[in-house]
């Protein structure tokens, strides 16, 4: 790799060269500053994903503002449906609604009023068998799977009324690619041992692949088989699945105009905040990447935002987002400094420095490698500023001791590469799978979201069952 000259005289570094060694083997960063230039256009209500409510905004000079008002008057409405679907004794119908606004991505606006329509529907526990009485495949695999989701558990004997004497699924069911997509999704919240499930998991996917291959399935439901065989409808990101939905559930029988007007209007003011922080993180990356000089790191930000987006889309998780990208692309330097760049010496002082988490400890890393320090260390404990105060004290002890395994797992692998050493599987399980970070990130994911309540005493515990760091 050419040599690569830094200088920053406010922080005492002065010109240095990045030393030669294992040049990054990542492609460049295909957006650039794209979502710096980007101009959105103006929020309305009749742009793409809202077309057929155009004719209800009035002209006003301000459109989120009404956008907003309209979303409350639909909020309203919905949980009327609810409240009409416990009176009357609906779960179907309760089911079907509640599916909806999750594959439209507004269910966050009804989370209280989900979660009493799933525990009304389950009996509180008390009679699983109520969730499977219906002879409708669609509506049991539809009731399976949400209750499933949201952590009621269902028996599958639930099924049985549509096994055959044989204990095969009843060869009828194949006339019913609906309910087969239905119950090839529930199939896919099984637990080991099920049986009934991967049997449920086979002979829909034969049929859906056998249907679809013939061409024997109409729009909207041809994209939707099409979608599941490629990647579950449980393991399907949200906000892919929301891109795809908001088009096809116009084209469905029977759907909910108002639940799509929400959806719509939802999305459009969604999307607009979330370019607007893209704007922000890749002027943020633009500054960092520009100071710490190393050619050989990652440039990235765009992948690292939208993989935060398909975990905490909605605008009140926007803090969360901005400091789940960030921690991400930190990881990501440090990562790429171990493993494509750094001599193993100085991977271990740079190991070192991490651990005592100093600036002053900068001084004794090589030169090239003292900016990358100094503004992690800054980028970490500034992100206190972003913190609403109750996440405080819960989240930032975390990071950074987070950030100290990681550094110990990645100067591990170093020592590993560096010595051709073959880990054993053993090995492979205590440092490879926790040097990925996903059990980082996890972590962080499940702090940050405010429905879940993390004790300081459940953090401390992931500390000791994950890594040993009592």
């Amino acid at each position: 790799m050419s040599a690569s000259k830094v200088a920053d005289a406010n922080q005492g570094i002065g010109e240095t060269t990045v030393p030669a060694a294992v040049c990054g083997p990542f492609e460049p960063c295909v957006w650039g500053d794209f979502f710096v230039a980007y101009t959105p256009p103006p929020l309305q209500a009749g742009g793409h994903a809202s077309r057929s409510i155009h004719w209800q905004m009035p002209n006003a000079t301000r459109p989120e503002e009404w956008m907003r008002g309209r979303v409350e008057q639909l909020k309203w409405e919905v949980r009327r449906m609810f409240q009409a679907g416990n009176a009357m004794d609906l779960p179907d119908d309760t089911v079907t609604l509640v599916d909806a606004l999750e594959r439209l991505g507004v269910d966050n606006h009804f989370r209280e009023e989900i979660d009493v329509a799933l525990s009304r529907i389950h009996g509180d526990g008390e009679d699983d068998t109520d969730v499977g009485s219906s002879h409708n495949l669609h509506a049991v695999a539809l009731r399976f799977c949400l209750l499933r989701q949201h952590g009621f558990w269902v028996p599958t004997d639930v099924f049985d009324k549509f096994r055959d004497g044989m204990r095969g699924f009843n060869a009828e069911l194949r006339h019913n690619p609906r309910g087969l997509l239905t119950l090839y999704n529930a199939a896919h919240m099984a637990v080991p041992g099920e049986a009934v499930l991967d049997d449920a998991m086979a002979f829909a996917r034969r049929h859906l692949e056998a249907d679809a291959a013939r061409g024997k399935l109409r729009s909207p439901l041809a994209e939707q088989v099409c979608r599941a065989l490629e990647t579950p409808g449980p393991r399907f990101m949200r906000r892919l699945e929301t891109m795809h939905y908001i088009t096809e559930y116009e084209r469905e029988e029977g759907h909910n105009a108002t639940v799509l007007e929400l959806a719509r209007l939802d999305l459009n003011l969604v999307r607009s905040l979330h370019l607007k922080e893209l704007r922000s993180l890749t002027l943020w990356w633009r500054n960092l990447y520009n100071d710490v000089k190393l050619p050989y790191a990652r440039d990235r930000i765009v992948e690292p935002y939208f993989y935060a987006c398909g975990i905490f889309h909605e605008e009140e998780n926007s803090h969360i987002r901005i400091v789940f990208t960030k921690v991400f692309v930190l990881l990501g330097l440090m990562d790429d400094t171990y493993d494509v760049h750094a001599t193993l010496e100085e991977c271990q002082m740079l190991n070192e420095a991490i651990q005592r988490w100093d600036e002053t400890a900068a001084t004794s890393l090589p030169k090239y490698m003292r900016m990358l320090y100094i503004k992690t260390l800054r980028n970490i404990n500034g992100i206190e500023d972003i913190l609403e105060p109750f996440e405080k004290y819960r989240m930032m002890a975390y990071i950074q001791k987070q950030y100290k395994l990681q550094s110990n797992n990645y100067l591990q692998e170093a020592k590993w590469s560096n010595g051709k050493h073959i880990p054993s599987l053993k090995e492979h399980a205590d440092v490879t799978l926790m040097s990925t970070g996903l059990p980082f990130l996890f972590s962080l994911a499940l702090m940050a979201a405010g429905q879940v309540v993390v004790t300081k005493e459940s953090l401390e515990w992931a500390l000791c069952a994950y890594h040993g760091a009592c």
